[in-house]
């Protein structure tokens, strides 16, 4: 390709609405440009990005055993009424009526309609295993549009979907997805872990988000330095970080702790390690009757040391609150507890509540709590002796940096990372909902068991910007670069030895099938040179009269700090060497 054929439009600087770097440099590189709130036009540069993932995703998918098919756009909504998604998704689903006041929607994701095909389609267990995957454009209506194509409303994924005979036929689909997205990652030339994840209201025990490295990233990651253990902040184990309970060592004192209502100022004010306090956390549960009111309401109080965080998924987990659970209203706070919040404890209760404590709670002594009168806490505190041994004791915290690994194989580190594929194991969810059964070796109708597994495909182009970026523009990794290597010729229009080598090195690496652009512009180097690191292309060879009369180009990696000399009677093989063809 010769840029005076394509379409180079760069910017000098990022339109004000452009929020992250990945935001910013696309637009600056003419990659996208926006055409509403999340929406963006792909543009040239952009697009050959895109080609680029799909490809990489395409044969590894096919290498996996998956089978490609286009499911569309649009899909009725009864599909989505069989499984309930229709009423329950909120309004990020987009519900659209056609000229006969007919119901459809502008698909999210495709599982629905996957399902349906199966059920149809896939009769007999020697049809299974079956897994079919389609690169198509979602849509999500964000309430809050941004980051650019990060959190967008229209994106591109590529959604697969297993189809198996039982969980063991499952889990061998599973891996194999798994596997595959390892490979398409490591081509991707990205930094990324692969964690576990919370398997969310659906269960099942097998879920794992691949993450891309970077500080921006919306998601905390932690992991074991010294071994494989990898998880989201939502499912990390948090082990206990007392190993016993200590005897009790001081009085049960209430004391006054006037305007303290927070475990830092109650800690300040009485001059002990925050690591002393203990946080309470009202939450209710609330039963139905068969009209859809509420019975019954449970309130529980649950317990973290003072310099920890609730983790709610966490929470969920618990018997009695997987249901679903709310913070307590105050006046369900002062029924139970006859104080207002920030002085709440579980000692001294006006009514029974349900308390759950955090490992390290459990075994906590001396510790000081709320004491349910404003302005006073109890120090001293100690289970058995002044209060009710725990009616739970769970994980219920987020840990933190330097926690013991659940592995045992070291101490927790955190780190960001950007969301951008997920694998998960679906069971029979949406079979059973859409009664997809296929006959066993009995005749006998089964359930199929299913998993789903996705990349966002445009937010992968996000991401690696997010990654690999310096202040001249973004780092391509090669298999992602719209163009691998870029020929910068000098005064091409000036000197014919200049346009001769130029011609002939574009030609060459075109026959050796390499993704080159040939520069022939005309434009200043320093432009030239500006429009290409912003763009990111890896690889520029340089050609200049002085430099041919001294028989030599000039080769520089986007991530070099200077250019490297290469004879011209070398630069063929120099380039075959660097580029591995």
């Amino acid at each position: 390709m010769k840029a005076s054929q394509f379409f180079v439009s760069t910017l000098k600087e990022a339109p004000a609405d452009a929020e992250i770097v990945s935001h910013k440099l696309m637009m600056r590189a003419g990659l996208i440009k926006r055409l509403g709130a999340g929406i963006y036009n792909y543009m040239p540069m952009g697009l050959r990005v895109i080609r680029k993932v799909e490809a990489v995703i395409r044969e590894e998918m096919n290498r996996a055993g998956a089978i490609e098919l286009l499911m569309p756009v649009v899909q009725p909504a009864e599909l989505w009424q069989e499984t309930g998604r229709f009423d329950k998704m909120g309004p990020e689903l987009l519900r659209v009526k056609d000229r006969h006041d007919r119901d459809f929607i502008i698909q999210p994701t495709s599982e629905e309609v996957v399902t349906d095909i199966a059920r149809q389609e896939l009769r007999s267990y020697k049809q299974l295993p079956k897994n079919f995957y389609h690169i198509q454009t979602k849509f999500r209506d964000e309430r809050r549009p941004r980051f650019g194509i990060m959190r967008g409303r229209e994106f591109t994924m590529k959604d697969a979907y297993s189809f198996d005979r039982d969980m063991e036929a499952a889990g061998r689909s599973y891996d194999a997805m798994f596997k595959a997205y390892v490979a398409i990652f490591d081509r991707m030339g990205l930094q990324y872990r692969a964690v576990a994840a919370d398997t969310g209201a659906i269960g099942g025990d097998r879920s794992h988000e691949f993450q891309v490295i970077a500080d921006t990233g919306e998601d905390a990651i932690v992991y074991c330095p010294a071994s494989d253990y990898a998880a989201n902040i939502e499912l990390a184990e948090a082990l206990s970080l007392i190993p016993e309970r200590a005897a009790a060592a001081e009085p049960l004192v209430k004391t006054p702790t006037p305007g303290k209502a927070t475990c830092a100022d109650v800690a300040e004010l009485l001059d002990l390690p925050l690591q002393r306090t203990v946080k309470s956390l009202a939450l209710a549960t609330d039963e139905l009757g068969e009209d859809g009111k509420v019975v019954k309401t449970t309130v529980w109080l649950l317990l973290v040391r003072g310099d920890h965080e609730l983790n709610e998924v966490k929470a969920s987990k618990i018997e009695g609150l997987k249901g679903g659970f709310r913070f307590a209203t105050i006046a369900e706070i002062d029924a139970h507890f006859g104080c207002k919040p920030g002085y709440l404890g579980p000692i001294g209760l006006k009514q029974p509540v349900k308390v759950v404590a955090d490992r390290t709670v459990a075994n906590m002594s001396d510790f000081v709590c709320g004491a349910n009168d404003a302005d006073f806490h109890y120090t001293g505190a100690n289970w058995g002796r002044d209060l009710p041994e725990p009616d739970a004791v769970a994980d219920i915290r987020n840990v933190v940096e330097g926690d013991p690994s659940p592995d045992g194989r070291g101490t927790l580190a955190i780190q960001r990372g950007i969301e951008v594929g997920h694998v998960f194991y679906l069971g029979t969810k949406y079979s059973q909902a859409m009664n997809a059964t296929y006959l066993d070796e009995k005749g006998k109708p089964q359930f199929m068991e299913m998993g789903c597994y996705g990349i966002g495909v445009t937010r992968l182009l996000g991401a690696a910007i997010e990654q690999n970026h310096d202040e001249r523009g973004i780092i391509w990794p090669d298999a992602m670069a719209p163009f691998r290597v870029v020929v910068c010729p000098i005064g091409m229009d000036r000197s014919e030895a200049v346009r001769a080598e130029a011609e002939r090195l574009y030609q060459s690496l075109q026959a050796l099938g390499v993704d080159v652009l040939l520069d022939d512009r005309g434009e200043r180097p320093g432009a030239m040179f500006a429009d290409w690191e912003l763009i990111g292309v890896p690889h520029r060879v340089v050609i200049s009269d002085r430099g041919l009369k001294d028989g030599r180009l000039e080769y520089q990696g986007r991530r070099d700090a200077q250019a490297t000399p290469v004879a011209v009677a070398e630069v063929d093989a120099f380039l075959k060497d660097k580029l591995g063809v």
